[in-house]
């Protein structure tokens, strides 16, 4: 079972085979002429008699029946699909964002598919019956797999799932030479001990909520190699939130381009912590308390909490950084605009602006009990006016083809900035809203927070 959750499903022979299949399944289920139950009564020809050419014509009819027939099915699924979209994005907003075009396609593909299927169901022999059956399954496994393909934030069957497959990390030792960093640049003095491994370590860590309450899953934890040695240093951490639907599992990329700057800086690197902002993969509570979920006391509390109970870490707060990409880049900018105090530093990657679930209405009904006043209150914007900053580098990063964050992200910008903030804004050219955004997010903002953190010249 565990070999299976750590399949590939990004693989491309993988998908490949599935596209193949698909297309396979579609054209059996097209040629059915021919392939009809024979008329009651008719007999079937003997061997070396001649068939009757006027059977054959009499079938052609039938044939043309069966491909309007056909042609009605793909059409009227197609159509099912794209008001299903339509309804699903427009209307209840239930993505948070437009869909872009492959994904579109890609369930309106499912939904024809699913209409050529369903009428392979009727006057058919069983047989035909259990291919269509099993042709739908597999239609709308190949459209999953595209768009989490294309989205590129599950590389595993697990991770696509939501079922974690990291290991649990065990937590090093506390340094009893525990010395706090008050920003000192530590690429200066840090000399890497003999035997430091060449990259880090990374796994699941369970997060106790004591003070919230709040059902999250396991956080993932990259540990930087200069935080493997004996005697250790006091080492900056970053708090990131991935976007929704996801998890503290899709991470990966962040660990790997930690690694990599790692090694350019003698091992140095901060802690990477990914928590669990949603409880689900299928849920927002988004991040405040409410009866959904006491999201905001869980991360500055009791993620703080864990993290100065268990890990080596500066206490200076220009030494903590929250970070979040979508979902979790609103929850980051929350987060350091009420608590300048614990976070000296955020990484917004393709940030939404507002603190929502679905439609705005939704949000004021369901999270904050009604009070439209409530849930302007927990706006960053509105958080950011009534508030004047001092020495907070805020970045924020987006991709060029990403028509709905993208001016949300300029506009998050401009506010932190006229607020006090030390900002930085890039826009990366040909980047969505997808795993490409995380990763120029993350290449981009990372050598910045080194900068800021001390493990690399300014």
């Amino acid at each position: 079972m565990e070999q299976l959750l750590n399949v590939s499903v990004i693989n491309e022979p993988l998908l490949y085979s599935f596209y193949a299949l698909s297309a396979l399944a579609v054209l059996f289920l097209l040629l059915r002429a021919g392939l009809l139950p024979r008329r009651i009564g008719r007999p079937r020809p003997s061997a070396g008699e001649a068939s009757d050419p006027a059977s054959h014509a009499s079938q052609l009819p039938g044939r043309r029946r069966w491909l309007v027939t056909a042609a009605v099915a793909v059409a009227a699924g197609a159509l099912t699909g794209a008001l299903t979209l339509f309804v699903c994005e427009r209307v209840l907003n239930v993505f948070g964002l437009p869909l872009d075009t492959d994904t579109r396609v890609w369930v309106i593909f499912a939904f024809a598919g699913l209409g050529l299927a369903v009428v392979n169901l009727w006057r058919s022999r069983w047989w035909r019956k259990a291919v269509a059956v099993l042709a739908s399954v597999l239609f709308i496994t190949t459209a999953a797999l595209g768009i989490n393909a294309g989205y590129g934030l599950n590389p595993t069957l697990g991770a696509m799932l939501g079922i974690s497959q990291t290991t649990h990390l065990a937590l090093p030792k506390l340094n009893p030479a525990h010395q706090p960093v008050t920003g000192s640049a530590l690429w200066q003095e840090w000399k890497p001990p003999a035997g430091m491994p060449s990259v880090g370590r990374s796994g699941t860590v369970t997060i106790p909520a004591d003070a919230s309450g709040f059902h999250a899953r396991d956080a993932t934890l990259y540990l930087p190699p200069a935080a493997l040695v004996d005697n250790p240093p006091d080492l900056p951490i970053v708090i990131m939130m991935m976007g929704q639907p996801g998890g503290p599992e899709q991470s990966k990329t962040a660990i790997e381009e930690l690694d990599t700057l790692a090694q350019r800086h003698q091992g140095l690197a901060p802690l990477f912590l990914t928590v669990d902002q949603l409880g689900s993969p299928y849920k927002n509570p988004v991040c405040v308390d409410s009866a959904k979920g006491n999201v905001y006391t869980y991360v500055t509390t009791d993620v703080v909490n864990y993290i100065r109970k268990n890990l080596n870490v500066a206490t200076d707060r220009t030494q903590w950084a929250v970070a979040g990409y979508s979902n979790g880049g609103e929850c980051a900018l929350s987060f350091a605009a009420k608590r300048p105090e614990l976070f000296g530093s955020l990484l917004d990657i393709s940030g939404e602006l507002e603190p929502v679930d679905g439609t705005a209405a939704n949000t004021v009904k369901t999270i904050f009990g009604g009070s439209q006043a409530a849930f302007d209150a927990e706006k960053p914007v509105t958080i950011l006016k009534a508030h004047t900053y001092t020495d907070l580098l805020a970045i924020f990063t987006n991709g060029a083809i990403d028509p709905q964050y993208g001016p949300q992200s300029a506009k998050a910008a401009a506010e932190a900035k006229a607020a006090g903030m030390t900002t930085h804004r890039f826009v990366g050219p040909g980047i969505g809203h997808r795993g490409d955004a995380v990763s120029y997010g993350l290449k981009t903002g990372l050598p910045l927070l080194f900068q800021r953190f001390g493990l690399a010249p300014s």
